[in-house]
């Protein structure tokens, strides 16, 4: 996950210099003047993120845990030898991502995977746009909530994506763990959502 996302951003800030030029004639200050918009950012972001988790969920966990069932899948991965979950991948990718991102000031964002009903409670919401967004893709399907909250000093452009159950794999964990709040999931539906923060100034 973090490879791709790496190379997107890579590719981003070497391609559009060459955008400005051919759309605008001239190049601009960079500066001065943003390349793309918070959202603009936000929603490719996702795009990226959202591909790289579905690829893992069905074509790593769901096919050797549930199809050929070679090995398992846990949340103590690391002492029953098993394969990391989805959502464990994610936010490791996450914190990587986040502590690189400390060296580069322009690239000063965030992702995380929250729900309304988290197994973890470190997933769940903890500002009121994260509670508002969280409750909007799931009450609107299909839709994206984005938002500009003040936190710290700072202002944010925030976006919060659905997070949908891709895999029976998915529904299986959740419905059956010990610690879930929520166990009547079925495929197809919102199970929690990934929250993008992008800061846009002070």
């Amino acid at each position: 996950m973090q490879l791709t996302l790496a190379k997107y951003i890579h590719l981003s800030l070497l391609i559009a210099p060459l955008l400005a030029i051919s759309q605008n004639g001239a190049t601009q200050d960079m500066a001065d003047k943003p390349m793309i918009s918070p959202k603009t950012m936000a929603d490719a972001l996702h795009l990226v993120l959202d591909a790289d988790r579905t690829i893992y969920t069905r074509k790593i966990v769901h096919r050797l845990v549930k199809k050929e069932k070679v090995i398992e899948a846990s949340e103590y991965f690391e002492d029953d030898k098993a394969l990391v979950l989805p959502a464990q991948m994610f936010r490791f990718g996450a914190e990587l991502a986040a502590k690189r991102a400390k060296k580069h000031p322009n690239l000063n964002f965030s992702y995380s995977l929250q729900s309304l009903w988290p197994i973890n409670s470190q997933n769940a919401p903890r500002t009121e746009e994260e509670k508002k967004g969280l409750k909007y893709v799931v009450d609107n399907k299909g839709k994206n909530y984005y938002a500009t909250e003040k936190l710290g000093g700072k202002q944010y452009f925030t976006a919060v994506y659905a997070d949908i159950a891709v895999a029976p794999v998915c529904i299986s964990c959740h419905n059956k763990h010990k610690d879930s709040p929520r166990r009547d999931f079925k495929m197809g539906e919102v199970m929690g959502g990934v929250v993008i923060r992008i800061p846009v100034g002070s």
